[in-house]
């Protein structure tokens, strides 16, 4: 098991594609078991036999249309008006429209990449340094794989056998906590007069009238999706394809923002995407069914007893390995391996599965705003133009709330298991 281990990290660390190094490791795990290794072409194929994998494309192509038909300007605009009165306004709009980008995209990148080109242009216009509009972006964006409708929440729910209704409700509660830490750092400095008011006026009469209605056709694309899995209409899957559908009507039909040529690059994005998740999860898949042959769920079970009689220590325990593990491990990989191997101690500890499973994804997309794999850090570093030290500098206070939100979370059932159970 530890060459297992020791084989996939060498090669993520040489630079080897995350997928191809996870199903490398595995294949060297089924074959020191014994087994022929003919065994890893069946397991690529039932990794990805999943009724629930069929949303992954349909949520991602949504996400795509929607990101190039004029959603994003139209977000920031309501948001900046929502805050404009504000010292730090603007600091706090990048934080909304990062909440309201979530609900649509569920993507830290997407969110990170769509906002960033805005946010590090605009606000330094204001007086913001581009260090601390680039740190704000990057540490609401991994808000994106929380709220609903979450990519992340459809895979956890694929490998744990929860439930993905109630993981959609479960990661609303804490997002917006995660949401409410940036905030606070960003009050603390206004506080402290250390942010400047921003210059964007309200709009009045018809241009408000139609931001209104803007902004409620936008924010009802979520509520459709997860309103109509809630009341029993529709399954995880064909809400995605229901998003598509309306996606491509806003975007065309309603904003005339996008071209045909414009939906049939979503479409290739939204391929591509897809196609690589695919990839992964196959992968993943092989590597897991190796580390169980080799006896990990036994260690694991054996570890856990440590906490028997702490249930909270274990859930902080999880907390720090996932941590640790996001910032050189794909968070989808990450995912797709530890989960099923921590959710059965989970349960026999008699811990909130909801909870737990909130813990190990907002842990794991910490990961994307730390190096050295962050992905959320390289893509605002690059359309902000900032270097690493300094950015990270100003991304440390954000940092640090975040992990004391993940804290309360750790300590506060509730938090993500009273929407799902006020469901039920």
């Amino acid at each position: 098991m530890i060459w297992v281990g020791a084989l996939g990290l060498g090669l993520l660390f040489i630079g080897v594609p995350v997928a191809f190094a996870l199903g490398l490791a595995g294949m060297l795990g089924v074959w020191m078991t014994g087994i022929p290794l003919s065994v890893t072409a069946t397991r690529l194929f039932t990794g990805v036999d999943s009724f629930v994998f069929l949303a992954v494309p349909f949520y991602i192509l949504a996400a795509e249309i929607m990101s190039q038909g004029g959603i994003t300007a139209r977000l920031i605009s309501i948001a900046s008006v929502a805050t404009g009165w504000l010292r730090g306004g603007t600091a706090f709009a990048n934080i909304g429209t990062s909440v309201m980008f979530a609900g649509i995209s569920g993507s830290a990148v997407a969110d990170a990449a769509a906002l960033g080109r805005v946010f590090t242009e605009e606000m330094p216009k204001e007086g913001y340094t581009r260090e601390y509009s680039a740190a704000v972006t990057a540490a609401s964006s991994i808000i994106g794989p929380i709220i609903p409708p979450s990519g992340l929440a459809i895979i956890m729910a694929a490998v744990t056998g929860l439930s993905v209704i109630d993981l959609f409700l479960a990661g609303i509660g804490p997002g917006l906590l995660m949401a409410a830490a940036c905030a606070a750092v960003v009050a603390v400095g206004a506080l402290r007069g250390r942010l400047p008011r921003p210059r964007r006026r309200a709009p009045s009469g018809d241009s408000a009238l139609k931001m209104v209605v803007e902004a409620l056709a936008v924010i009802t694309l979520p509520v459709i999706i997860v309103g109509g899995m809630i009341a029993g209409i529709y399954t995880a899957t064909e809400g995605g394809g229901i998003a598509v559908v309306y996606a491509i009507f806003l975007s065309v039909v309603v904003f005339r923002a996008m071209t045909l040529h414009g939906l049939w690059l979503a479409f290739l994005r939204a391929a591509r995407t897809s196609a690589s998740i695919y990839l992964l999860v196959a992968a993943a898949t092989i590597l897991s069914y190796a580390l169980n042959l080799l006896g990990i769920a036994d260690w694991v079970a054996g570890a856990a007893g440590i906490f028997q009689d702490s249930p909270i220590l274990f859930l902080f325990a999880v907390a720090l390995l996932m941590l640790v593990l996001g910032t050189f491990l794909d968070i989808g990989a990450a995912i797709l391996i530890f989960a099923p191997l921590l959710m059965p101690v989970v349960r026999e500890l008699g811990i909130d599965p909801l909870q737990a499973a909130m813990v190990i994804m907002l842990t794991l997309a910490m990961g994307l705003v730390t190096p050295p794999v962050g992905v959320v850090l390289f893509v605002v570093m690059r359309v902000g133009r900032i270097g690493l030290i300094p950015l990270m500098r100003a991304l440390v206070p954000f940092l640090l709330a975040q992990l004391i939100a993940i804290a309360i979370i750790c300590l506060v059932p509730g938090i993500s298991s009273y929407l799902p159970s006020l469901l039920n």
